[in-house]
């Protein structure tokens, strides 16, 4: 299978899991990126098996809606029974770097809402330690200089994503050369810094299942 296909039966085994679960008062969270579109287009063919969406971007609203899946904001959600996205590295802990589309914030409110987080992807993806991917930052505009260099005293190597503006109207800083041996301590220095408003790190609150496709098939880490 290509990377494509991996993704695919990832997104694949997801719909086979919850499926059996789904009651009519289900609400399920989709999160953002080329893997949870895979999981969009199989859910949106049993949208009649399920309540409504609540979506971790504005993006992955647009796509649910023109597949014809009711969307609520999360406020307007009693509760969220699912929440599955992908990753950008996920390790044998269901630890995850996300952030890559730019709807971390979003997809972390979602996930921490979430009954059953559930992590779709390919086997690319799967590392012994964070840190390869550079990590995403979403900063308040104005704080650019001062979180990037503390970020600097932390280690990384922040660089500024160019031309591009969150759902929330903030920035992107891409850490890169960073070894994320202590995924949840720098979860909780990076969010102490003033101006950050999240960090990728998907660690305090990692994913419940990690649903991970490779050549082989699709293996379960939980």
């Amino acid at each position: 299978m290509d990377q494509n296909q991996q993704k695919k039966a990832a997104a694949e085994a997801a719909v086979e899991r919850i499926l059996p679960l789904l009651k009519s008062d289900t609400i399920i969270g989709f999160g953002t990126g080329s893997t949870a579109n895979f999981f969009i287009d199989a859910m949106a063919r049993h949208k009649i098996d399920f309540d409504a969406a609540v979506a971790s971007s504005a993006a992955t609203a647009e796509r649910l809606r023109s597949l014809h899946v009711p969307v609520l904001e999360l406020t307007s959600a009693s509760r969220v029974d699912f929440y599955v996205d992908g990753a950008d590295e996920c390790n044998e802990h269901r630890q995850l770097v996300k952030g890559g589309g730019g709807a971390l914030t979003r997809e972390k409110i979602v996930a921490a809402a979430a009954s059953e987080f559930i992590c779709i992807a390919d086997e690319s993806k799967f590392v012994d330690v964070l840190g390869n991917f550079p990590l995403p930052i979403e900063v308040i505009p104005m704080a650019r200089s001062l979180v990037a260099r503390k970020i600097v005293a932390l280690g990384g190597d922040p660089v500024y994503r160019e031309g591009f503006t969150t759902d929330n109207g903030n920035i992107i800083l891409d850490v890169h050369n960073l070894r994320i041996t202590d995924p949840t301590a720098l979860e909780s220095d990076l969010n102490q810094i003033t101006g950050v408003v999240c960090n990728g790190l998907f660690a305090r609150r990692p994913a419940d299942v990690l649903l991970l496709a490779g050549a082989g098939g699709v293996r379960t880490i939980s």
